[in-house]
């Protein structure tokens, strides 16, 4: 049996007016609900946009680190091909950086700025929302019993508040923020769909980001162009830098030849006389046993050369050796050669006074050419260094008779065989030998004629003997001596016409030399030609024409060598009576007839002069 129980039904289908009024709270609790979590989204996407706020923050502060570390990089580089040229473009490079980071800076600030206005309004309008949504859900939970219910619900909203995940976002570099931002707004437009004044703002935000966008764009492009000019910049630093490094190889090279010449002009400086107007004389010793660098050593203390280096270099250069201890007197005036060839003949023994000179006679001068003689100073080379001595005042001296009776008196072996005033031109031609003689500055000229004739004393001190026993004077080997010296060049030709001449003397045949009448006519030592020898006067009235008169000269006519004296004394052996030379090679022939000799005489002779 059914019991349908109607009344039942009616009952049920009138509610309460507390079940009435707990309706009207849990719909009420409702819309809290749906608007507490359309302000949750909004707080979300508020969130997040301070979450991209601060990726794009940090994103710009990598940029701006990785774009320093890069400007660094170059910098150093820079710094290190060209530090003269750094200076000078370093105010440029930073105000480029400066430049670029305010247009980096200025782009993230507008971005910033864009993001900062849209969360304001964005907060700004959810807070007016909520604001009104509270005050209405005060008044039902004021109406509502149950209102620890409410309470609950809203502590399970902000549960959910601080537990819904959230993904970060990475942006890379200020370009990339717009895409980024694009790309989320999209989705949580399609997601939450917001109320139509956050699509405007967003929307706003968007415009604004695309904006930025071109702005880092165009800031891209800005940095791209500072790296090509940097680069611009480096090609050229690098071509500075060739040019600076050409600079100093040609700067070195030519350092290099600086030296060269100042090491070239040193030696040669060295080389030469300290002082060549300085005649005066430095004694110095010269240790036994010293090498060339001990003696340049003693050389520059002296102040005799510039480099004691030097003349050890310089010496051995030249192969100097055999430097002879002793004493000696060298002057500033004399370079490195001149004392080198004076250290290699020897010093003296003892300290001796210094030298102001030499004079130099040569073999077979007459004492008309002495004269002169004694007057040249022979230690320089220079013709205009006189000695204190006077011509006309050695001739004087030469011929003054108690002079000549002093020396026979001190050289009575050499002079007492002198010819007779009245019969030689001088009485003392041929006694002064030819050597070189040293005057200091007590020497007078009449000490100096003293040391020539001792010197040919001591000359004829071992011949002596010999000449005395032979039968001869030493006027008489003087007188053919000074014939020999002129005739003959070799000691083994001044031999053989030694032995002519005597042959001829013992013949009685005259000698018939041109030497003679030459000193008889005052014109021996003068240049004369072949054809002026041939055409001598042979007629001429003099004691010393040889063709007229047989014998000898009254005395000498010059001042023989010791090869002439030697080989008068000790003559060869031969049967020859006539010689004559060669005038063009000073080839002697000899013949024993007068037939062969004027043959020799057309053909060495006459043919040449023609």
């Amino acid at each position: 049996m059914t019991d349908f129980k109607d009344d039942g039904q009616e009952s049920q289908k009138k509610m309460s007016f507390k079940e009435h009024i707990l309706a009207e709270l849990e719909k009420a609790n409702q819309i809290r609900k749906e608007k507490e979590e359309e302000l949750l989204q909004q707080d979300l996407k508020a969130e997040e946009l301070k979450l991209k706020e601060r990726e794009a923050e940090e994103a710009r502060q990598k940029t701006v680190a990785l774009y320093n570390d890069y400007q660094e990089e170059m910098a150093k580089s820079v710094e290190n091909s060209q530090d003269s040229v750094h200076e000078s473009e370093q105010e440029t490079e930073n105000q480029s950086e400066m430049d670029a980071n305010e247009s980096l800076l200025g782009f993230e600030e507008s971005s910033v700025s864009s993001e900062s206005e849209v969360l304001e309004t964005s907060e700004i309008d959810g807070s007016e929302d909520f604001d009104s949504q509270s005050f209405s859900h005060s008044e039902s939970v004021i109406q509502s019993d149950d209102s620890q219910e409410l309470e609950k619900d809203s502590l399970v909203g902000s549960d959910l508040s601080e537990t819904i995940p959230f993904t970060p976002i990475t942006i890379l570099n200020p370009a990339d923020i717009g895409v980024a931002l694009e790309d989320n707004q999209e989705e949580e437009t399609r997601e939450s769909r917001p109320s139509q004044p956050i699509q405007e703002e967003q929307a706003h935000f968007t415009s604004d980001i695309d904006i930025n966008h071109d702005e880092a764009s165009e800031a891209s492009h800005t940095v791209g162009g500072l790296v090509k000019k940097r680069n611009s910049k480096r090609q050229e630093t690098d071509r500075v830098a060739k040019k600076i490094s050409m600079v100093l190889i040609s700067s070195i090279l030519a350092i290099i030849v600086i030296i060269a010449l100042a090491t070239s002009l040193f030696v040669y400086n060295a080389v030469n006389p300290v002082d060549k107007k300085d005649d005066k004389y430095v004694q110095v010793e010269i240790p036994a046993g010293s090498g060339n660098k001990l003696i340049g050593q003693v050389l520059e203390e002296n102040g005799l050369i510039k480099s004691g280096t030097v003349f050890n270099f310089y010496t051995k250069f030249k192969n100097f050796s055999n430097f002879q201890s002793g004493y000696y007197n060298l002057q500033k005036s004399m370079s490195l050669d001149e004392i080198a060839r004076a250290l290699q003949k020897g010093g003296n023994d003892k300290p001796t006074k210094p030298v102001l000179g030499k004079i130099l006679i040569p073999e077979g001068y007459t004492i008309k050419q002495i004269s002169k003689a004694v007057t040249d100073n022979s230690n320089t080379k220079s013709t205009k260094d006189k000695t204190p001595f006077k011509s006309q005042d050695f001739l004087n001296l030469i011929q003054d008779e108690t002079f000549i009776k002093e020396m026979v008196k001190k050289y009575p072996r050499l002079l007492s065989s002198l010819p007779k005033k009245e019969d030689a031109v001088y009485q003392l031609e041929g006694y002064l030998f030819p050597a070189t003689y040293d005057y200091y500055k007590d020497t007078d000229i009449r000490s100096l004629v003293d040391e020539m004739l001792a010197t040919t004393d001591a000359t004829l001190s071992p011949y002596y003997d010999s000449i005395e026993a032979s039968g001869k004077t030493v006027n008489e080997v003087l007188t053919l001596a000074s014939l020999v010296e002129k005739e003959g060049s070799t000691d083994e030709d001044r031999r053989d016409i030694a032995s002519v001449f005597y042959n001829r003397l013992q013949n009685g045949m005259a000698l018939q030399s041109n030497i003679a009448i030459l000193y008889a006519m005052n014109k021996l030592g003068d240049k004369t030609t072949l054809a002026e020898d041939a055409a001598i006067d042979t007629t001429i009235k003099s004691p010393y024409n040889i063709y007229t008169n047989t014998g000898l000269m009254p005395g000498p006519v010059d001042s023989p060598s010791l090869s002439a004296i030697d080989a008068t004394v000790k003559p060869a052996n031969t049967d020859y009576l006539y010689f004559v030379a060669n005038v063009k090679t000073g080839e002697v022939f000899y013949a024993k007839t007068y037939e062969a000799h004027s043959a020799n005489v057309e053909k060495y002779v006459n043919n040449q002069i023609q």
